[in-house]
């Protein structure tokens, strides 16, 4: 992985995804640890999270983590999740981000030489490709150690470089605990 001390950087965390690989692996994401890691290698612009939030609910396991990172340095981005009824009367929740987390990648990429991409969704391959044309490098960050793997062999290929997760533990990795997943 390539990353230089003057270059303009900025990260995109797909949260769910991020979520999803990391409980894979069994380890947890230290926020702090993480942003810190980019920021020394380069010129961390911006780091970006983005995630659907549960408005009505009492609790939601999520608010812990989107306050921290809000007051840690990082953008947030959310949005409420919908509730609907699926085909079989069943009730469904739904929050996908793709969109905001595209628009803002298409609007940095005129300010930053090199973007980070935290997800490994194969819907992104057009977009890292869009973001490439205005000649901005573009590192994927997900896993192929779990089974299946969480990222899309079409995204890995279109990526300037992959960064397998499972390899960065040391660096901004911590320990799960069952009680503890997702927070920082």
């Amino acid at each position: 992985m390539l990353f230089y001390p003057d270059e303009k950087l900025a990260i995109f965390i797909d949260g769910s995804n991020l979520f999803a690989t990391a409980k894979s692996l069994n380890f947890d994401i230290d926020y702090s640890r993480l942003r810190r890691y980019f920021a020394d290698k380069s010129r961390l612009v911006r780091a970006n999270y983005y995630t659907a939030l549960i408005e009505d609910a009492d609790y939601s396991p999520l608010r812990p983590l989107v306050d921290w990172l809000d007051y840690n340095g990082y953008t947030m981005i959310t949005k409420p999740t919908k509730e609907f009824t699926d085909a079989h009367g069943d009730k469904r929740i739904k929050g996908n981000m793709d969109m905001e987390l595209a628009i803002d990648m298409m609007g940095m990429a005129e300010h930053v030489d090199h973007m980070v991409l935290f997800s490994g969704d194969g819907d992104f391959r057009r977009l890292v490709e869009a973001v490439q044309r205005r000649g901005v490098r573009v590192s994927v960050v997900s896993s192929t150690k779990t089974n299946p793997s969480m990222i899309a062999d079409e995204l890995r290929r279109q990526a300037d470089s992959f960064i397998e997760i499972a390899n960065m533990e040391e660096a901004f990795g911590r320990q799960a605990s069952s009680d503890e997943i997702g927070h920082p």
